[in-house]
C-alpha cells in the first residue's frame, strides 16, 4: 500500500512538473480569435477539465448548506445569492460583478453554466501576465488582448493569477478582505512570511480535479474544505511550555498577523446612505476617497489591529428574505462559538462596518440595481423595484436605512515569528490591549487568577 502512494504521488509531481514546463508555443500553432476558441483548444488535450470545473464554488458561486442556523433545509448560499456590505448582491448587477468569474458572458440570469466553452482557462493559467477580463464585462477578456499569446504561456497558477480577483474584491485593491493586495505578488517575510519565503498561494490551497482548498467564512457557513495553519504546523511546535497551551484555545493567526493591510489601505466603513449628492470630499490620511457620489461615504484604516472572536468552525448568515430587527446592528455573517466549545478558539477578524438599504415594511434587506441603474440614474426607490423584481422578492415602494456588519477572516500577511504578539499585547495592566476580555465571555483577564473560571 505505501509502495502504491508512494508511486502515485510520484507520478502526481512528475504531471504537474510537465504541466508546468510544457512549451505550449509548439503545441497552439495556429492564431486565436475568440475566448471560447482558446477553451476548446485547451479542451482537446485537458478534455476532462471543464467538467471539473463546473464542480467547483469558484464556477457554480453557490454551495448547499445544511443546518445554517436559525434556517431549515438546505441552502445553495454563495457569491451569486447572499449579501455583503460592499455593492450588495450580484444579482440584477451581473456584468460588473461577473467581471471576476472565471467564466465567459455571465450577463444576466439566462447565464449556461453547463456550456464547457464558457470556461475561462487563461484567468488562472496565463503566464504571461498580460492576460486581462473586461472590468465591465461580464468575464469577457479585455480589448486587445493577445488570445493566442495567452494560451501559449499556460502553467500552474501564480499569485499573480489568484490576486486578479482575490487581491481586488470590492472595486479596488485590497478593499473587500483586508489581508489580500498586490503586495502579496512579490513580498518581503516581513509583510507575509510565507509568500515571502517562496511559496504560492497553491502551496497551501491545494488543488484536486479543480477542486481548490479552502474557503472564505465571508461566505461559507460550515467545515469543510477549509485550509487551516494546523494543516501544516500541528502539535507542539513552540518551545515555551505556555505557548503551546495557549494553542489549545488561540489559533496560530491570532498572534502571527498582528496588523492587517499592511501596504494598501483596506475599506473599514461603507455609508450608502449619503450616496447621489454632488459634494467634495478630501481625501483620508492615507490618500484615499472619503466619498463617492455612487457610493456614499467610506472610512479606511491602515496597518489595522484585528478584532477577535470565539469560532468553532461554523457561522451564522443572513439570507435573502430573513427579517430583522432595524434598531439593532444586522449581522449578514457571524462566527459561532464560546470559551466553553470544545472546538472553538479565538481568531483574528476584519469588521465590516456600514450602512445599506432596506425595505421598512418588510424589513428585510434589499438587493437594489445599482450597475445600470443607480449608477446611472440616482434614484433609489427605482433601484430598489428593479432589484427587487430580479430577486424575486416583494418590495413595498418604502425604504431606509440599517447598519450592518461583516466578519472576514484573516489569513494571509502573516508576520514572522520575531513580530508575533507578546504576552503584554493582551495581558496585564496599560493601555492599548488588545483583549475585550468580558466581549469574550471572561470577567476580567485571565492572567489573574481572581478572573478565571
Amino acid at each position: 500500500m505505501k509502495q502504491f502512494v508512494l508511486s502515485f504521488f510520484v507520478i502526481l509531481f512528475l504531471f504537474s512538473m510537465s504541466f508546468a514546463g510544457e512549451d505550449h508555443t509548439e503545441l497552439i500553432e495556429d492564431s486565436l480569435f475568440t475566448p471560447q476558441e482558446v477553451t476548446e483548444t485547451c479542451l482537446g488535450c485537458h478534455e476532462d477539465a471543464a467538467k471539473e470545473m463546473m464542480q467547483t464554488v469558484h464556477w457554480k458561486w453557490t454551495k448547499d448548506v445544511k443546518n445554517l442556523p436559525g434556517h431549515k433545509g438546505t441552502f445553495a448560499a454563495g457569491k451569486k445569492n447572499v449579501f455583503n456590505n460592499y455593492c450588495i448582491s450580484v444579482e440584477s448587477n451581473w456584468p460588473r460583478c461577473t467581471s471576476c468569474h472565471p467564466g465567459y458572458g455571465w450577463k444576466d440570469a439566462s447565464f449556461d453554466f453547463t456550456n464547457e466553452e464558457n470556461v475561462d482557462c487563461l484567468v488562472c493559467h496565463d503566464l504571461s501576465g498580460k492576460y486581462k477580463k473586461n472590468p465591465k464585462g461580464a468575464g469577457m477578456p479585455a480589448k486587445g488582448v493577445d488570445l493566442t499569446a495567452a494560451a501559449r504561456s499556460v502553467g500552474i497558477p501564480n499569485r499573480s493569477n489568484c490576486g486578479t480577483c482575490h487581491f481586488y474584491g470590492g472595486g479596488g485593491e485590497n478593499v473587500k478582505h483586508g489581508d489580500l493586495d498586490h503586495g502579496l505578488v512579490n513580498p518581503s517575510p516581513e509583510y507575509d512570511v510565507h509568500m515571502g519565503n517562496d511559496m504560492t498561494c497553491v502551496d497551501c490551497h491545494t488543488t484536486e480535479a479543480h477542486q481548490i482548498k479552502g474557503e472564505s467564512m465571508a461566505i461559507v457557513t460550515d467545515k469543510e474544505n477549509r485550509v487551516e495553519c494546523t494543516s501544516c504546523h500541528d502539535g507542539d511546535v513552540h518551545e515555551s511550555k505556555i505557548l503551546n497551551k495557549h494553542t489549545k484555545k488561540i489559533a496560530c493567526q491570532t498572534c502571527h498577523i498582528p496588523v492587517y493591510a499592511k501596504g494598501h489601505p483596506t475599506k473599514l466603513y461603507w455609508d450608502w446612505s449619503t450616496a447621489g449628492q454632488d459634494i467634495k470630499a478630501p481625501k483620508d490620511e492615507n490618500g484615499m476617497p472619503t466619498y463617492m457620489k455612487k457610493k456614499g461615504s467610506f472610512r479606511w484604516g491602515k496597518n489595522v489591529v484585528p478584532e477577535y472572536r470565539w469560532y468553532n468552525g461554523t457561522s451564522a448568515r443572513y439570507i435573502k428574505g430573513d427579517t430583522f430587527d432595524p434598531k439593532k446592528v444586522l449581522s449578514l455573517n457571524k462566527p459561532l462559538g464560546k470559551e466553553s466549545d470544545k472546538d472553538s478558539k479565538l481568531y483574528p477578524y476584519k469588521v465590516m462596518r456600514g450602512k445599506q438599504i432596506y425595505d421598512t415594511k418588510h424589513n428585510y434587506l434589499i438587493v437594489p440595481h445599482l450597475w445600470g441603474g443607480y449608477w446611472k440614474d440616482f434614484d433609489w426607490n427605482k433601484a430598489a423595484a428593479e432589484g427587487m423584481k430580479v430577486a424575486g422578492l416583494d418590495y413595498s415602494g418604502k425604504y431606509g436605512w440599517v447598519e450592518t456588519e461583516m466578519y472576514w477572516g484573516l489569513d494571509h500577511m502573516v508576520s514572522p515569528k520575531e513580530e508575533a504578539l507578546k504576552c503584554s499585547n493582551c495581558h496585564g495592566k496599560g493601555k492599548n490591549k488588545r483583549i475585550d476580555w468580558k466581549a469574550l465571555g471572561f470577567e476580567g483577564d485571565q492572567m489573574y487568577k481572581k478572573y478565571r473560571n
